[in-house]
């Protein structure tokens, strides 16, 4: 069981760091900080199963609306945007900080977590400081149909351990694409296939079941200390 209330952190960032917040009802000691995709906010399904099985295992979780999202209710992130949008998450991991005692984990859906592996990538002494890990979920290693547009040039600059789950029919990516990409990666990293998902990685019927599988790699992946 969890508790989840609306957040906002307006004490040192512009803009204010929004989103939900999940308590569990015993104590925790770590954190992590969910965010969205290009199409999307923190209210999405996948965003909302996860943090509730996260939360169960015992863990604080913040679903957070990108700046992008905070300026425009729908639409992509207009051109431009990435900066600030990893300033905010980056804003995000230290409002986390403050809740948790221990360690902070940054994870998001597509756009969201790749805003995430550029910012470990740009101060990764900041991450090391910071952030204990990655949570990747539809990491969009290219666009649709365009295998040859490869979003890695920052890989080799990530120290920070991840886990990347990914959808076996994914256009952003194949599987095999997928692990040959996560060599370029010097921190050690998982890849876990959602068998028949999508980009979105779940359907209404499914929602519980691969949350509840995520949260178990998760947890096994970064166990805890």
């Amino acid at each position: 069981m969890s508790q989840v209330e609306q957040f906002i952190d307006a004490s040192s960032s512009e803009p204010a760091v929004r989103g939900f917040l999940h308590r569990p009802t015993s104590s925790t000691r770590d954190g992590v900080v969910l965010t969205h995709g290009a199409g999307a906010n923190c209210q999405t399904p996948l965003l909302v199963g996860l943090a509730d099985a996260l939360c169960a295992s015992g863990m604080m979780v913040l679903r957070y609306d990108l700046p992008f999202r905070q300026l425009r209710p729908k639409g992509p992130p207009p051109p431009g945007s990435a900066g600030s949008d990893q300033l905010g998450l980056r804003s995000a991991a230290s409002s986390m900080r403050k809740l948790v005692s221990n360690r902070v984990f940054l994870g998001g859906h597509s756009y969201g977590g790749r805003q995430a592996t550029m910012l470990a990538a740009s101060d990764a002494g900041w991450a090391e400081e910071e952030v204990q890990g990655l949570l990747l979920l539809s990491y969009p290693l290219h666009p649709p149909k365009r295998p040859h547009e490869l979003r890695t040039s920052h890989f080799p600059k990530i120290l920070t351990p991840g886990l990347f789950i990914h959808g076996e029919r994914d256009g952003f990516g194949s599987i095999d694409e997928m692990a040959a990409a996560l060599q370029l990666i010097p921190a050690r990293t998982e890849l876990l296939p959602i068998t028949g998902a999508g980009h979105e990685l779940i359907s209404g019927k499914t929602k519980n079941i691969v949350a509840e599988s995520i949260a178990e790699i998760f947890r096994k992946f970064f166990p805890q200390e």
